[in-house]
């Protein structure tokens, strides 16, 4: 189990990602904002950001990274419950997890597919978030519209 991480570690912590993230998002023109929050699923109010990206085959990806007393979580949405070929779909998500280094897909709410990972928080750090941020965009961008093809293939038949 990670190390427990009392508020005051967290503060300290959270501000180190705000430091970091407003390093990476420096003249990077992929980010297009930061936003900082606190997550909604807990009474304790995480701090939580999030960083939009505009992509290419995407329009704009939104990862969130919620900060927790033991780990740093973090999630984009993909793409909504497929409405057909869902099999094909989900052998697709899970042959691409066996190749994705520190995220996997995964269902979430109404079934929509998620990409998600945690890092405990002692190996939070500028370049890992950078490695966080880069991995899941670039996981996106590179499978966003064959899994959308596959999901809602009458959509695309002419």
């Amino acid at each position: 189990m990670s190390d427990y991480q009392d508020a005051a570690g967290v503060a300290v912590l959270a501000r180190q990602i705000d430091e970091w993230l407003a390093n990476i998002a420096e003249g990077n023109p992929q980010i297009a904002a930061i936003d900082r929050g606190t997550s909604d699923d807990t009474t304790r109010g995480d701090p939580r950001w999030y960083v939009r990206m505009l992509g290419e085959e995407k329009d704009v990806t939104t990862i969130w990274l919620t900060l927790g007393q033991r780990t740093l979580r973090y999630e984009t949405y993909v793409l909504p419950a497929p409405v057909e070929n869902a099999e094909q779909l989900y052998e697709q998500l899970l042959r691409r997890n066996d190749r994705l280094v520190g995220a996997h897909f995964s269902i979430g709410l109404e079934d929509a597919v998620y990409l998600r990972g945690e890092l405990v928080n002692a190996l939070v750090s500028e370049a890992e978030l950078d490695r966080v941020l880069g991995t899941l965009y670039a996981t996106v961008e590179q499978c966003f519209h064959r899994l959308l093809r596959i999901a809602f293939a009458s959509r695309f038949t002419n």
